[in-house]
């Protein structure tokens, strides 16, 4: 998963301190993110997810299908 999220983000020539920012952490703490000596709180792989345009299923490498699942349909009750 690890190796998965720093090419995705190496992709996108983006700096680990840019994607701190953009996650509201430390460098330091997505660093520790990328090399798995921390577990990723679920908020955080949302945002990577809608960040990289894919599923978490991609990031978590339980698939190889990088496109995302379609958006959920919202319900109306009227």
């Amino acid at each position: 998963m690890y190796e998965r999220i720093r090419g995705l983000r190496e992709d996108k020539d983006m700096t680990q301190m840019q994607m701190a920012k953009y996650l509201c952490c430390s460098q330091r703490v997505y660093s520790n993110y990328e090399r798995g000596e921390v577990e990723m709180p679920v908020r955080v792989l949302i945002e990577l997810a809608k960040f990289h345009k894919t599923s978490i299923d991609y990031l978590l490498e339980l698939t190889d299908e990088k496109t995302p699942y379609p958006p959920k349909k919202k319900k109306s009750y009227l």
